[in-house]
């Protein structure tokens, strides 16, 4: 299989790829029953080392449900009923998938309370402490 480029710095040899096939259940009538056109995309992250171990670990976060016990990428495509674009659409997904996790995270900056949002949570916990001081009155 050849190599599965991500960008320019960055290529997955395709020895640490396996395709495996299977007979689809998309569109294709009969030839749905014959033809073993749905492709599966393996790629073992365990033994992989072209990522970083941080994109490695945002990847393994991003495609938890993907990944088996024995910590294999599994990417599945069964929308065309050709067997090479669906080899196609699965490369193109973890393309996207690692592209993706390569993105470091958004850094959370705190914001302050609005002074309105202040002002009116101020204004309804006095209009509670009214009402409670209200109900508590000395009845004869």
């Amino acid at each position: 299989m050849e190599d599965l480029v991500i960008n320019d710095q960055l290529a997955i040899p395709g020895s640490e790829l396996e395709l495996v096939f299977a007979r689809s259940s998309g569109p294709g009538g009969q030839n749905v029953n014959k033809v073993n056109s749905k492709a599966t995309l393996c790629w073992n992250l365990n033994d992989t080392h072209v990522l970083y171990p941080t994109t490695l670990a945002r990847l393994k976060a991003l495609a938890a449900s993907r990944i088996t016990d024995d910590g294999i990428l599994q990417i599945t495509s069964q929308v065309h009923r050709e067997q090479v674009r669906n080899i196609q659409a699965c490369r193109d997904r973890l393309r996207q998938l690692i592209l993706q996790a390569m993105l470091p995270p958004k850094i959370r900056r705190p914001t302050r309370p609005t002074l309105g949002s202040q002002r009116r949570r101020i204004s309804d916990k006095k209009s509670k402490g009214e009402k409670k001081q209200s109900r508590s009155g000395k009845w004869e």
